[in-house]
């Protein structure tokens, strides 16, 4: 058998096999992070912009 008929047969077999009931689990309610965690990101993403615009100034 050539080898592109054995892939179409392949596939018809992967597409009969495919039928499987869909199972939605969902996390729980609420802030995916917490309020701490997310000021700390804050703090240092927007002081490291800080730090970037005062090098930045002084170098030129």
């Amino acid at each position: 058998m050539a080898p592109k008929q054995r892939m179409r047969l392949a596939n018809e077999k992967a597409m009969k096999n495919r039928e499987c009931p869909q199972i939605i689990e969902t996390g729980p309610e609420g802030a995916a992070v917490g309020p701490w965690l997310l000021a700390l990101f804050i703090f240092v993403v927007c002081g490291s912009a800080v730090f970037q615009i005062i090098q930045s100034i002084r170098m030129a």
